[in-house]
């Protein structure tokens, strides 16, 4: 069998099972497609607005069972094999990375993405702020990449939350 034709299948399974994200559909102001640093697909992203909120739909695949920590970074660009050409967090603001952390999190941190034994598995993220302010930041002259870390972030320590290394990464696009 060819298991490498399981992965981009495990992924469309895996966005199949988003109704919320298909019911949204219409409100799609986003997207990229997430890679690993061979090039082989390991998900999708989807920014989705109403006007008042913008939320970030995650569906990963083929990514190792537990989770991962994934992040909105600075920089729309995705160089493999480490991906560190997405620079650091998106973080206007300047705060401090986590949740747990005194000041709270940032535009760019997001809850870790649990992945199951299938190897797949989905979040979504409504992003704090006003729609248009975070729709700017994240589509401004740069552009905006999604990092998915090796291990779980532990929402406090800075700058990333101790996730580990890059394992996947996808610029966001404007649809």
């Amino acid at each position: 069998m060819n298991y490498l034709r399981l992965i981009p299948a495990a992924g469309a399974l895996a966005l199949a099972g988003c109704a919320t994200v298909g019911d949204l559909a219409d409100n799609r102001v986003g997207q990229t497609t997430l890679r690993f640093a061979n090039g082989l697909p390991a998900g999708t992203v989807q920014l989705l607005s109403n006007g008042q909120t913008v939320t970030l739909a995650v569906a990963g695949t083929g990514m190792s069972p537990g989770e991962h920590g994934f992040h909105l970074h600075t920089t729309g660009k995705c160089t493999a094999p480490d991906f560190t050409s997405a620079g650091g967090h998106l973080n206007p603001g300047g705060q401090t990375h986590g949740a747990l952390s005194p000041g709270g999190k940032h535009l760019g941190d997001m809850p870790n993405l649990t992945i199951g034994e299938n190897r797949t598995g989905s979040a979504q993220v409504e992003l704090t702020g006003d729609a248009r302010v975070v729709l700017d930041e994240i589509f401004d002259e740069d552009g905006t990449a999604v990092v998915v870390h090796a291990g779980a972030d532990d929402y406090r320590t800075d700058p990333a939350g101790d996730a580990g290394s890059r394992i996947a990464c996808g610029v966001l696009s404007s649809v």
